[in-house]
């Protein structure tokens, strides 16, 4: 007998509709995935991460109103177990370093094939970090960019 287990529920933050779209369209594909809400904000991210307390979270840093490393915080107040990943077009940017500071557990660039973002997803969901050795900014240290 095969047991069912419930797909990855997501969380999207991010300001730009199309991107939005693009990532609910490619997630909600995966048989092990499902989109469970959009935030085009900060306070709106905190908002739903509270209503629907994804299993993992997709978090611009960028955006209108409470930045991402705001909402971290915000989330990670309430939630320390939450799973976020960062997802940015700044590579090593400081804002980086203060969302992973904040509880984030990931780091993506935007440009990530989407196959790696699979990946991040599922590695975060299983309670570990994903910052691959590509994408690690030069504030790491030697000792800690070990995988």
């Amino acid at each position: 007998m095969t047991t069912k287990t419930a797909p990855i529920r997501v969380l999207i933050a991010d300001d730009h509709l199309v991107l939005r779209f693009g990532l609910a369209t490619m997630i909600n594909r995966q048989r092990d995935m499902c989109v469970v809400a959009e935030a085009a904000n900060g306070e709106q991210v905190v908002e739903l991460f509270r209503a629907h307390r994804p299993d993992v979270t997709l978090m611009d840093l960028r955006m209108p109103g409470q930045n991402g490393v705001e909402a971290i915080t915000a989330i990670c107040r309430d939630a320390p177990d939450a799973r976020i990943i960062v997802l940015t077009i700044h590579k090593g940017d400081e804002a980086v370093y203060q969302a992973i500071r904040a509880g984030a557990r990931g780091y993506l660039l935007k440009d990530v094939p989407f196959p790696e973002l699979l990946d991040a997803i599922r590695t975060v969901h299983e309670g570990k970090q994903c910052i691959p050795r590509r994408s690690r900014p030069r504030w790491r240290s030697a000792s800690a960019t070990r995988t």
